[in-house]
């Protein structure tokens, strides 16, 4: 019976050896007079939640070389509770005193084992206290991928545990706001003459459960069962609280943070995301138009145009590259085919292919007081220079703009050659122009166009008619500084600017001030020649960088008269004097009118001379046939 006792006596002395092994045992600090306090093994298995974990560690000189002792046993006994490894918790160490001395990386090491050694191995700074400049590089450094961090979208939690024992040299309040709005919660640990103010700027919210005080080195160990219980893991704090995150709720020890998908940001309210438009700096570089993506800003181009392969100009898709089209006379490239096409007189036969020749004024019928013109689907009529048609299309009259009265439209460069600076004096001249002239309902009306890769109308001919008005709009215009697509500010001003929707007036004198400091990244040619053939008086005015044949291009006939250019911008004074004195005052002389009229008289005497003598001949005719048959009866 002894035996029996004696052996069970044994069995449970063994059983216990062995329990007692498996669980963690805090390390006692190095010294003789030093006693560590020991933390009660946990009962249950730490659950293993993998994290991306950083020690900030205070090595100022203020700290002991015992206490510093102490501190390291505190990070060893701290790192039983962790499941170290590369795909659980990843352990990084940093120390600081005026600088800061990243010990190893969240990437270094991949055993428990080789973290201990790595603590037990530090040296102490002693030098000053720059826990700002510390938490700074844990921000910016030790939480990222490069150095051994987990990419934000598989949401490992990311602790920092900050270990100081003074008042810092450097402010903290700042830098640690941005880490913890970053993703990153801070545990602030201080050790006796901390100022607790300055625990609670560094440490996350609720600060109950990150901001902890004791009262020297040997009383941290106290610690270990408080952080064994957050870092284990416990409820998951996102299952349980009213977390409002519009997207992601991540939980984390004793806490919980908000994140947002792919393509959005957190606002600051810390729950709500928006999505990130990567193009709205304005650096993307993109030729025509852009997108922003998930990842980034997008290049696009327009229809009928392909994208290079530097990914940011556009190249015209030119379907009559190949010679394959098969036209008669000419050839246009569009959006999806190569399209035949004839030239002036002619038009395109049902092969789509040749042409034949089409003349609308051909028989006489077109009515035309002055010159006519025949296009491809009728004969127009036209007025010589110095006359406007009328309404009616057929009769022309002596034009009003001498009297002041007009619908004028400025097309302005808006590039991002000009700077903002200078738009400002653009403005200045736009408004200097307007306070000359007589703006009112039945007066002047004025219209304006911004352009750079884009044309944008700022306001129409039919919004404003006073003067005030008009220069509140110009002043309020935005500088668009982009590209410079001359050419599709002048299509926009012939095609829209100038219709009735837009407010232009019938039997109004046109006219358009054309404003550019550089080169067009298009043709201007086609669509100023439409605009000045439809009526439009158009001034070109260049300066800098301008570009002379593209001026005369522009500008309508003769070149001295419309066209104006300054080396610079501080002569642009100069150009809205002439300007000035030169709009509206192109009028055809009294003098001029007189030799019109006369000739008209002439022409209207010498159809009625000819009409009377064909009504003579006619009735001669007559007579000379009744006398025929007279004589032919006898």
């Amino acid at each position: 019976m002894r035996s029996l006792a004696l052996g069970l006596f044994f069995l449970l002395c063994c059983n216990a050896v062995r329990l007692d092994r498996r669980r963690p045992r805090p390390i006692a600090a190095r010294g003789r007079n030093e006693t560590t306090v020991q933390t009660k093994p946990a009962e249950k298995p730490c659950k293993a939640i993998p994290l991306d974990f950083v020690f900030v560690i205070d090595s100022s000189r203020s700290i002991r070389p015992n206490d510093y002792e102490k501190v390291k046993t505190f990070i060893i006994n701290l790192l039983q509770f962790l499941g170290v490894g590369s795909d659980a918790t990843r352990v990084a160490l940093l120390q600081y005193g005026s600088v800061v001395q990243p010990e190893f990386s969240l990437n270094t090491y991949t055993t428990r084992a080789e973290v201990e050694q790595a603590v037990r191995n530090m040296e102490h700074l002693a030098t000053g206290t720059m826990t700002g400049l510390a938490i700074q590089y844990t921000m910016e450094t030790a939480f990222t991928e490069k150095e051994g961090a987990r990419p934000a979208e598989q949401l490992i939690p990311r602790i920092a545990m900050v270990v100081t024992d003074g008042r810092p040299q450097d402010t903290v309040e700042e830098i640690a706001a941005q880490a913890r709005h970053a993703g990153i919660q801070i545990f602030a640990v201080g050790v006796g003459r901390v100022d607790m103010d300055t625990l609670k700027a560094i440490g996350s919210e609720p600060h109950s459960e990150h901001v902890h005080l004791v009262a020297n080195f040997s009383q941290i160990e106290t610690l270990i069962s408080v952080f064994q219980s957050k870092l284990c893991g416990g409820s998951e704090m996102c299952e349980v609280v009213d977390h409002q995150c519009q997207h992601i709720c991540v939980s984390s020890p004793a806490s919980y943070r908000c994140k947002c998908r792919k393509g959005f940001t957190l606002n600051p309210d810390g729950k709500t995301c928006k999505e990130i438009d990567h193009c709205a700096d304005g650096t993307h570089g993109c030729e025509q138009e852009f997108m922003s993506t998930e990842d980034a800003c997008v290049c696009k181009c327009k229809n009928s145009y392909t994208l290079r392969p530097d990914g940011k100009t556009c190249k015209k898709i030119d379907h009559c590259a190949d010679g394959k089209h098969g036209c008669e006379q000419e050839f246009m490239n569009t959006e999806d085919a190569c399209v035949c096409k004839c030239r002036k007189g002619y038009t395109l036969r049902p092969d789509g292919k040749t042409c034949k020749k089409k003349d609308h004024c051909a028989d006489g019928k077109h009515g035309c007081e002055q010159e006519f013109m025949n296009t491809e689907d009728a004969c127009v009529c036209k007025c010589r220079k110095g006359f406007t048609l009328r309404p009616d299309g057929k009769t022309c009259k002596k034009p009003e703009c001498g009297d002041g009265v007009m619908d004028l439209v400025f097309v302005i460069d808006g590039s991002k050659s000009l700077g903002p600076a200078n738009f400002e004096l653009v403005k200045q001249f736009v408004n200097g122009i307007v306070d000359s002239l007589d703006i009112s309902r039945t007066g002047t009306h004025v219209g304006l166009l911004q352009y750079s890769t884009k044309v944008r109308t700022e306001f129409t001919l039919g919004q404003y008619t006073t003067a005030q008005n008009i220069k509140q709009a110009v002043s309020r215009m935005q500088y668009m500084g982009r590209g410079s697509m001359t050419g599709s500010a002048l299509r926009h001003m012939f095609e829209l600017s100038f219709s009735a929707k837009e407010g232009a007036r019938p039997n109004i004198p046109r006219v358009s001030i054309v404003f550019t400091d550089g080169r067009s990244q298009d043709d201007v040619s086609e669509w100023a020649n439409k605009a000045k053939n439809s009526g439009v008086t158009l001034y070109a005015l260049g300066v800098g960088k301008a570009i002379e044949q593209e001026l005369r291009e522009i500008a309508s006939e003769p070149d001295e008269k419309h066209l104006y250019y300054a080396e610079d911008f501080d002569k642009m004074g100069e150009i809205t004097m002439k300007l000035k004195s030169r709009i509206c005052k192109d009028k055809p002389s009294d003098e001029n009118m007189c030799q019109c009229e006369n000739v008209i008289m002439f022409q209207n005497q010498v159809t009625k001379k000819l009409t009377n003598l064909m009504q003579n001949i006619e009735a001669m005719s007559k007579k000379l046939e009744s006398l025929e048959n007279q004589v032919v009866r006898k």
